[in-house]
Formats: structure tokens, sequence, C-alpha cells
């Protein structure tokens, strides 16, 4: 495995870290917790040190699911990175979406960073993980119902009283960066990057490039899409929530699966499987400190880690930008 330091800070991370979002279950299509702590400690055996989580997946499961996976493992060993500010037992803040929980009940989901909420929220995200401090903690997405400045400062006195090492964001534009800046040294931006989806190359990644701010990619290999496992008339569980996103309309997933096909043979050759080839990939681009990789069990978490075994050559890399820059896919 290899590592790379986050930002300015002393934190250093796997370049693929374990996403607890679908251990978490919520939207999904439910979870196997069992699976999930074991594809945890696999991914940790093969030095995956890292692990992101949140208290919205699965309403506190995921985060209980990392406190569980982690027990027996030196704290100073594994580094947590978890969120706050998106509330499923309020009804305060920014609306942002209805969902379900893991139990099919309805559910809002509320933006909501201020300061009581975060402190609240940072307590419950301890006792959850089984730990007294949390290594990266992040806004999950921008609340425009409260300040940055209140929710910044609410995150320094966290870091004050030695709950949390460091301060990330998630979501968040270049703009957004620079006013949180005002009040507090950002560690790093986790936001959505992928072969398909690369909006953050406008403003985001020149912004963390030019103030040495870590990126954290998240889907990379686009919840699946990208691994080539998916086909045309693919049907997803009840609840998954990529039913419903146009990437996975059939005639994106037949023009996806031929631009596959199109760099398989560097994959072949290496003896790589195609996502993880879009791992490495995704590790090249500018600006990309780590990759934020899901499993929901041993076997996937163990093939994510092992992408990291080979190295992509220049040539490859130009390669596969130039069959990728073809690829136009339908919204």
């Amino acid at each position: 495995m290899k590592y790379r330091k986050l930002g300015k800070t002393d934190l250093n991370i796997s370049v693929v870290t374990f996403g607890a979002w679908a251990a978490g279950g919520w939207m999904w299509g439910g979870t196997e917790r069992k699976g999930a702590v074991e594809a945890m400690k696999a991914s940790y055996d093969l030095g995956v040190t890292s692990i992101d989580t949140a208290p919205v997946y699965g309403q506190g499961t995921s985060e209980e699911i990392v406190g569980e996976a982690i027990k027996g493992i030196p704290r100073d060993k594994i580094q947590i990175l978890t969120k706050y500010g998106m509330r499923w037992d309020l009804t305060q803040g920014e609306f942002g979406f209805k969902s379900k929980n893991n139990d099919g009940k309805d559910i809002d989901i509320y933006k909501y960073a201020a300061k009581e909420s975060i402190i609240k929220e940072c307590e419950d995200s301890l006792r959850r993980l089984g730990t007294d401090y949390i290594d990266l903690y992040q806004i999950h997405w921008p609340d425009s119902t409260t300040p940055i400045q209140e929710t910044m400062e609410a995150v320094d006195q966290l870091i004050r009283q030695g709950k949390v090492r460091y301060a990330g964001v998630c979501n968040y534009n270049a703009e957004q960066m620079k006013e949180a800046e005002k009040y507090i040294t950002l560690a790093s931006n986790q936001v959505p990057y992928s072969m398909v989806k690369r909006d953050i190359e406008k403003d985001v990644v020149p912004y963390c490039l030019e103030n040495d701010k870590a990126i954290l990619a998240y889907s990379p290999l686009e919840r699946g899409l990208l691994t080539g496992k998916m086909k045309p008339g693919h049907k997803f569980a009840e609840g998954d929530h990529r039913a419903g996103i146009y990437f996975y309309k059939d005639e994106n997933l037949a023009r996806t699966n031929a631009f596959l096909e199109k760099i398989k043979p560097i994959a072949d050759a290496k003896g790589l499987t195609l996502g993880q080839l879009v791992i490495l990939w995704t590790l090249e681009q500018p600006g990309m400190t780590i990759a934020l990789v899901g499993a929901r069990d041993a076997k996937q978490s163990v093939q994510n880690a092992k992408a990291i075994d080979k190295e992509l050559t220049k040539e490859e890399i130009e390669f596969i930008s130039k069959e990728l820059d073809r690829l136009v896919l339908i919204s």
C-alpha cells in the first residue's frame, strides 16, 4: 500500500481508503453487517489504514460497523474519517431530500451545521465508533442556513478539546473553501470524482493544488458503473438509489462498457480487473490525493487494495484519457 500526506497535516492515509457508505446499507438496498466488518478487516490486513464513514450512512449503522471492525487495532495505526451536518432526526436547517431508512420507513434528511448540532453529532460519533478522537472531521454538505464561520468555529473548538485532529469539508466549491479558511485550517475537500464525473477539475482542483489541500475522491468507480460488471438490463435491489440515476440507463451502460473494452487490454496485461485499473488512473490525476472505494464484502475490499500493487506508465494513462474523451453519456 502507498500513503500520502493529507495537505499540510502530519496525517498519512492510505491512497485507497475504505469508503463505508455502502456498509451502512442506507440507499444501497440494505447491509450485511458481518460481511462489512470482514471487508474492513481484510482491507486493513493489506495496508488500508483509513476508513471514511458518516452518521447518516444507515443513521448510525455505518459508524457502529466501523467501530466493531477496528476493535483490537491500535488506535494510532488507523485513521478514522467521519462527517457531520446531515440530520435525519431534526426538521432544522436546509431540507436535503426524502429517503427511507434501513427499515423502509420514510425519513427527511436536513443539512444542518449549527454549533450545538455539531457538538452533539461529534459526541454521538465518538460513542458509535468507540474512540475518543476523530482524525478528520468533515462537513458532509454545505448548509445554506448556517454561516460557515459558525460551523468552522465549532469544529475548531472540538480540535482544541482534542476530540478532532483535523478539519475537512465535503462537496465545497473553491469559494466556500476560501471562506472556511478564514476561520480554520482545512486539510482536505472530499468531492465526487470519476472518469465520467470530472466537474471539479474546473475550480476545486486548481484551488487545492495552489493551496496544498488534499482531495479525497469519492465514488471513483461511479458506484459500480466503471467495473464493467453492469450490463444493459441490470436490475437493482429495492431501495438502491442507483436505479434512478442516468449513468445506469441501458444506453449509458452500453456506451460505458464499450469504452471499458477498449482499455481492458491494459488491465489484462497487468493482471488487473477493470475496477483496479480505474482506481490507478484516478490516483494519477492532478490533485487526487486518495481514492475512496467502497466494498460490501472481503473479496471486493481485497481487490480494491491490491490495485496499488501495479503502476501505470505515462503512455497508458494518456491512452486511457484519450479514449475517455470520446465517451459521451446521455443525461
